[in-house]
């Protein structure tokens, strides 16, 4: 706030009068005020007028005001050089990322062999434990993928939040089908989920995938009784039962008899997938899909893939 007392007349740098005076002294100054402009004539008579009412030292300390006014404006609008963010130009076409935008089509599909579909998981794995996942455009994709899908893979994996399962296998839109369940078991529901993901859509690849440090596991090793949770975890018994000879620490305090019934619980459920679904079996003696199974590495995201 600038104030100038002078002779009882006081301006403010920030009243109306003193911006009329702003008006009326930067638009006679500049000629203006011959220019006809009917929005400037109000202004400019009003300034005029009030000019005169102030008498001649009035009028010297309006315009001292009104000048330094204008070069306070002229000042605060000065431009400064801008800043320009830095573009890192790429040397080579290889550097440059790709932006999918589109989904798999049917014919894509049917060229695609389950050997082939497993590489691209295990390929696509390695780039997301290297942080080089693959730019999509998920808006255009999901226009693409408004009339139809034709996904690789069929995925069973655990209900557990800390597994981003197109993302560990650097799939998108369309890619994959992802079924959940809490420790990754199979039951008729699931069944006929592979069944219509593999028959029907035509996925080449059937992968059941547990992970380290699951609750499930966890939950049926130590006996938990819950609701529903009780019977749920009866599907995991199978897996334990494999190691009833274990001289170890049977407890989930234990991660090395933890970790064998995780494996265990895997190969259990690729095993019931086969005995339960003669659709699946006869389409992998076939050489139409594969069934195979892996675990999760919950501290470096790799996918280990179990024989």
């Amino acid at each position: 706030m600038i104030r100038i007392f002078k002779s009882r007349v006081r301006f403010d740098v920030l009243d109306e009068n003193c911006i009329l005076l702003v008006f009326w002294y930067t638009r006679t100054c500049s000629g203006m005020s011959q220019s006809g402009s009917s929005f400037w004539k109000p202004l400019l008579k009003y300034g005029s007028n009030m000019m005169n009412s102030l008498g001649s030292q009035g009028r010297f300390y309006g315009l001292l005001t009104a000048f330094l006014s204008v070069v306070l404006i002229i000042a605060g609008c000065a431009q400064t050089d801008p800043v320009v963010p830095k573009v890192v130009v790429s040397d080579t076409v290889d550097d440059i990322k790709p932006l999918v935008n589109r989904v798999l089509t049917q014919e894509e599909q049917n060229a695609l062999e389950p050997e082939t579909v497993l590489t691209l998981l295990k390929e696509g794995n390695q780039r997301f434990i290297a942080g080089n996942l693959t730019a999509r455009d998920h808006t255009e994709q999901v226009r693409d993928a408004a009339m139809g899908q034709f996904p690789k893979a069929v995925i069973l994996s655990c209900l557990d939040s800390r597994i981003p399962v197109e993302d560990v296998f650097d799939r998108g839109i369309g890619d994959i089908f992802v079924a959940r369940v809490a420790g990754n078991f199979a039951n008729t529901d699931i069944l006929s989920s592979m069944e219509f993901g593999c028959k029907v859509s035509g996925a080449k690849l059937v992968l059941v995938l547990g992970h380290e440090s699951c609750g499930a596991i966890a939950g049926a090793i130590d006996g938990v009784e819950l609701g529903n949770i009780t019977p749920m975890l009866a599907n995991i018994k199978p897996a334990m039962a494999y190691f009833d000879n274990y001289s170890g620490d049977k407890t989930s305090a234990n991660k090395e008899y933890m970790n064998m019934v995780t494996d265990q619980n895997v190969r259990c459920t690729i095993e019931y997938i086969r005995k339960n679904s003669p659709i699946l079996e006869t389409m992998e003696k076939e050489g139409k899909i594969a069934v195979v199974g892996g675990v999760y590495d919950m501290h470096t995201g790799e996918v280990r893939f179990l024989d």
